[in-house]
């Protein structure tokens, strides 16, 4: 089981430079982050979640052309008493410098923080006291 991460005014997201990040220009003129793709998630349940341990998954991340919303889906399941696969494991909105909203599904929601690296092909997400989980693109 992972938690529910969501960005909200009191949290803090970092992001690289526009520049070294890959971008992709959507039907609707909308320039934003490429994100789409196959990753590699790594799950690190701790604190209030430590019992749900650590554990991989993988994502699939599709960006909606009409408003550069994301959502990802599992595509294995969480350990017992997990999410199936198939299920959504990430939300959010982008702009062409990065994710602007993230949350994370599966529980309760959680103030998370973020930062994505600088050639954009990892993203780290904590959920102080419950969880950090770790996108690599495949």
């Amino acid at each position: 089981m992972i938690v529910l991460l969501a960005w909200t005014g009191l949290a803090f997201a970092q992001t690289a430079k526009p520049a070294t990040m890959k971008t992709v220009k959507l039907s609707n003129g909308q320039e934003v982050f490429d994100i789409s793709g196959e990753w590699d998630v790594l799950v690190e349940n701790y604190g209030e979640y430590a019992q749900f341990g650590t554990y991989p998954n993988v994502a699939q991340i599709t960006i909606r052309e009409s408003d550069g919303s994301f959502h990802a889906v599992r595509m294995k399941p969480n350990p017992p008493p997990g999410k199936p696969a198939g299920t959504l494991i990430m939300v959010g909105n982008l702009d062409k410098n990065g994710i602007t909203k993230l949350d994370v599904l599966a529980g309760e929601s959680v103030p998370s923080t973020w930062k994505i690296s600088e050639n954009g092909n990892k993203i780290n997400i904590d959920a102080p006291n419950k969880g950090r989980l770790t996108f690599t693109r495949k």
